[in-house]
């Protein structure tokens, strides 16, 4: 096994450790799904208002948010501490919006619940990088996500059984005790950042290390090529509820219908991190990306022939592709674009988790409103995104993923 930092902890528990607070992400978001009707009829939303998928939209802006100071507080005092912070404030945020008098309120207090998921999201890309490199990091991270989307397959079907009780508060509710399980598993997991690879907070400090994650051209490039993988993908997050049960009239099929694409898309990714070895992780980023297109397209001509409304089996399928191509793209590019930047792996883990949710979460809005009785704006907004993503990352893929140090970097800066 390559690894970075020798470490005693064989893989197995790293992978279980690392999926299961990845999974608190999804579970913030998928649990919630089934309850978007009781949620509208509780706080007087029209049921063609798309303000529902705001639910998810500031989650994600909050995840966005508190990703850049995570990343270089996790480099300065390791990365338990700052779990440890975060997992607190994720249980606080489920808490609050499960109490929640207000929409408004409610929004706000998934902001702060998305702040807290900011942490798991960096910390564990960061804690991966700590101890592995190369294609063996990717595969790894294909590992963590093959396990973490047990998570969204389970939890549509826990977040309808707990609507069936009549308290759909109880989907929130589940968020925060899940955290008390990662908070009391943290406690046990030990610091995977050495002392002496630490790097101080400082305004220098911090500048060099964003203007190398933002000039390094494969971490750049892949970063946002799953800025706009993420856009479309967020689009089918925020917006299958209201396809499955306003477009196609099925929402008591909903969470099945979820379930199963998660499931598909867990099985996956965990044969893609069977053969990462063999075909490296560039190529494979390359070939999900290009099937993702071809899907989209193949989408928005279905969609075009049966106006705007294709057979639902037509659309699952394609949503299946698209969602799992997306998330092989995501795992991949995820481990190209920090393999340069192991001196700074929690900055630049920040940095990318910034941009890719902050950025792909406001994509995503943009067509989430426009959904209201096609899947059309679905089909052609994820057409469009993701060909531009396409293409930033076959630009990407021209850049070097050789190790930078931000301080040699520097230096020669200034030399040349």
């Amino acid at each position: 096994m390559t690894s970075t930092n020798p470490d005693p902890r064989n893989q197995t528990s790293i992978v279980a450790y690392l999926a299961f607070v990845g999974a608190l992400l999804a579970i913030g978001i998928d649990t919630a799904l089934p309850a978007f009707d009781e949620i509208r009829h509780a706080f007087s939303l029209s049921e063609a208002s798309g303000d529902v998928s705001l639910i998810v939209t500031t989650y994600f802006l909050g995840m966005a948010v508190g990703q850049l100071p995570v990343g270089p507080i996790s480099d300065r005092y390791g990365r338990r501490p700052v779990l440890i912070g975060s997992l607190l404030l994720y249980g606080f945020g489920a808490v609050g919006s499960a109490l929640a008098p207000s929409f408004g309120i409610l929004l706000a207090f998934r902001f702060l619940w998305g702040i807290g998921a900011a942490g798991p999201a960096v910390v564990s890309n960061a804690i991966a990088r700590d101890l592995y490199e190369g294609d063996h990091l990717a595969r790894v991270l294909s590992l963590v996500m093959a396990v973490f989307l047990v998570g969204p397959t389970v939890a549509p079907l826990v977040g309808q059984a707990l609507v069936a009780t009549g308290v759909w508060q109880l989907v929130f509710l589940a968020g925060g005790g899940l955290s008390v399980v990662a908070l009391l598993w943290t406690f046990q997991f030990r610091e995977t950042l050495p002392v002496d690879r630490r790097r101080p907070i400082d305004r220098v400090a911090l500048q060099r290390g964003l203007a190398t994650a933002l000039t390094h051209r494969a971490s750049t490039g892949y970063t946002v090529a799953m800025v706009f993988s993420y856009g479309a993908f967020f689009t089918f997050l925020g917006s299958s509820q209201p396809i499955v049960d306003v477009v196609y009239g099925r929402g008591h099929l909903f969470a099945a219908t979820f379930a199963g694409v998660s499931a598909v898309n867990g099985t996956c990714v965990w044969l893609t991190s069977r053969v990462m070895h063999r075909h490296g992780a560039k190529r494979i980023a390359r070939l999900a990306y290009v099937l993702t297109v071809v899907a989209y397209l193949t989408m928005t001509l279905a969609a075009v022939l049966a106006d705007g409304v294709p057979p639902f089996m037509v659309w699952v399928v394609l949503v299946t592709v698209t969602s799992t191509a997306s998330t092989v793209v995501t795992t991949t590019a995820t481990s190209l674009a920090l393999q340069p930047m192991e001196r700074i792996a929690g900055t630049a883990a920040a940095l990318r988790g910034m941009l890719t949710l902050g950025f792909g979460s406001l994509l995503a809005s943009i067509i989430d409103r426009q959904i209201t009785s096609t899947i059309t704006p679905m089909a052609i907004g994820g057409l469009l995104y993701c060909a531009i993503g396409l293409v930033v990352l076959l630009w990407a893929q021209g850049g070097s993923l050789a190790v930078v140090d931000p301080d040699r970097e520097r230096t020669r800066r200034l030399v040349s």
